[in-house]
């Protein structure tokens, strides 16, 4: 299916509203899924299906009184916090970071991106669970 053609799906699900699309033609096929956790406004659609990996849900370290900053998604995607499911996890609650550090890949559009530290900081929350559809300027990370 040629990339426009997807792209003017992906508005079509944004414009109207609906929550899913899914078109055939031919032996091509595409699902667009809008998360139940973004509005139709936010223009957000999940375009690719895949099994989350193995990871625990959405973690929380204790309240710190310390200003925390957002590490946030650059662009819309999947979230995941591996190379693949099999592997560790780039960073885990309470870990120590330093700027440039991988901390995840968001999928988009069939290419992985990885997502780095902006500052050095302890990761106090990951905001996201593996597997999660994310929108632009979603919150991924709290670091301290």
């Amino acid at each position: 299916m040629d990339l426009r053609k997807v792209k003017k799906l992906i508005e079509l699900v944004e414009e109207s509203g609906i929550s899913e699309l899914e078109v055939s033609s031919g032996d091509e096929s595409i699902r667009i899924v809008m998360p139940n956790s973004v509005s139709a406004e936010s223009g957000v659609a999940s375009v690719a299906q895949f099994a989350p990996a193995q990871f625990a849900p959405v973690q929380t370290a204790p309240k710190q009184s310390a200003p925390t900053q957002n590490v946030i998604a650059p662009m819309a995607g999947v979230f995941y916090q591996a190379v693949n499911p099999e592997a560790q996890p780039f960073v885990a609650l309470g870990q120590q970071v330093t700027a440039g550090e991988v901390l995840c890949i968001i999928e988009s559009m069939k290419m992985m991106n990885e997502i780095t530290a902006v500052h050095a900081g302890t990761v106090t929350e990951i905001c996201v669970a593996n597997g999660d559809a994310v929108a632009t300027g979603s919150a991924l990370f709290k670091l301290l």
